[in-house]
């Protein structure tokens, strides 16, 4: 018998940070020393209390099916939150818990676009978001930005790339993988063409209690209350309280956008049901709970990035834009693209650079063709300061070795 796979899948990648961080984790099952750069993953523990929380519960026999949108309980206290920091009026109906930020944001691609519909998506990106919107038979339109801008796209770039077909933009700040944060008037300036444009604005607001260097999370549904109405809202612990294995994420809208919450939930509904239990009771706790281990793994963070940085920038020949938010820092390493290995071998591509780099340094990076943005790298400063150095020194003397 001969398998047949759908042909939705024909266009679509393994998410190479997924792939990298798997192969590095096999070189380590195998007693090989190495440094992982790939996961965006903090190496933080969940916080105590959050812990001892989900503990008492499973005594008290938490660990059923709860509503299909999540417990309400939770809901309020993610209503409230992102009212809070939205400025908008937002209700535990408009909210729906997934399985992680990714499941809510295929949840929404998959409830939002029909065939031939665009979205814009400014790159570099998350890995993820064009390969979501292909399958849901849409079309991804990539916007290119510079690192002289600070990766930021500009409200003439989203001006001049709307077409009739234009549904959304994803915008993802701080940014996932350059960390670039936008500033007040950028976010205002993109405000102005959305609403001109008549566009709805998926937020994935993931990183945003990850800022630094005197930036600011700066919400677009913020600006106004009509922006509000066209802003779908995408965040969740995994990064912020160190749960990423938790697997909870949510979405939130304004009254305006309910009945695409409602399709959502009919997704979920038919697919997941709802998130675990458990690790809703933990989400509860985290957001209501004591929030100092927010800033103390902020302040981790930021020391990390500091050392990174001054690190990348003293290799010969890469340039590194200074990342005010997340954890991640994205060099240009593009010199080295096209150089000769010791063995002869000629590094054509940058998957092809951070492949033999992980061979050969035992440093894994992820590849910035993955992004969207090819002659750059990755790495997740989310992880020890000793490993950071190690790291760093392994990269710099494996690539002088190339000619």
């Amino acid at each position: 018998m001969m398998l047949k796979l759908a042909s939705r899948l024909d266009p679509i990648k393994p998410s190479i940070t997924l792939a990298v961080t798997a192969k590095a984790a096999r070189l380590k099952a195998d007693g090989i020393d190495v440094v992982s750069f790939g996961a965006g993953e903090p190496d933080f523990d969940t916080p105590q209390h959050i812990k001892d929380v989900a503990r008492a519960a499973l005594d008290q026999g938490v660990g059923k099916y709860t509503d299909v949108a999540g417990t309400l309980a939770l809901r309020k206290a993610i209503a409230a939150e992102m009212s809070r920091v939205h400025h908008a009026t937002i209700t535990p109906d408009n909210v729906l818990v997934s399985v992680g930020a990714k499941h809510a944001l295929y949840n929404l691609f998959m409830a939002l676009i029909d065939p031939g519909d665009e979205v814009l998506i400014p790159a570099p990106f998350w890995v993820s978001y064009p390969d979501m919107v292909m399958l849901a038979a849409g079309t991804p339109v990539t916007l290119p930005t510079r690192a002289e801008d600070d990766f930021a796209v500009t409200a003439a770039q989203v001006a001049a790339a709307c077409t009739p077909r234009t549904r959304a933009i994803v915008l993802n700040n701080p940014s996932n993988p350059t960390g670039a944060v936008y500033t007040r008037a950028q976010i205002e300036a993109l405000a102005e063409v959305v609403l001109a444009k008549n566009l709805l604005v998926i937020s994935d607001d993931i990183y945003r209690s990850l800022v630094y260097a005197g930036a600011e999370y700066v919400s677009i549904a913020a600006v106004s209350p009509a922006l509000a109405d066209r802003t779908i809202l995408v965040d969740g612990v995994s990064k912020t309280y160190a749960m990423t294995g938790w697997r909870i994420g949510y979405t939130s809208t304004t009254a305006a956008l309910a009945p695409l919450i409602k399709a959502m939930s009919k997704i979920q509904g038919q697919s997941t049901s709802n998130a675990s239990h458990i690790a809703q009771v933990a989400t509860l706790a985290a957001l209501t709970g004591p929030q100092d281990c927010v800033e103390t793994m902020r302040l981790a963070f930021d020391e990390r990035r500091i050392a990174m940085v001054k690190l990348l920038r003293a290799i010969p020949h890469v340039q590194c834009r200074e990342p005010k938010g997340a954890f991640y820092a994205f060099p240009d390493v593009g010199a080295y693209v096209g150089k000769t290995t010791p063995e002869g071998k000629v590094l054509a591509t940058d998957v092809e650079l951070c492949d033999w780099l992980l061979d050969a340094g035992k440093v894994a990076v992820v590849p910035g063709s993955g992004f969207g943005a090819p002659g750059h790298v990755r790495l997740s400063y989310a992880c020890s300061m000793a490993n950071i150095e190690n790291g760093v020194g392994r990269m710099a003397r494996t690539l002088a070795t190339l000619r």
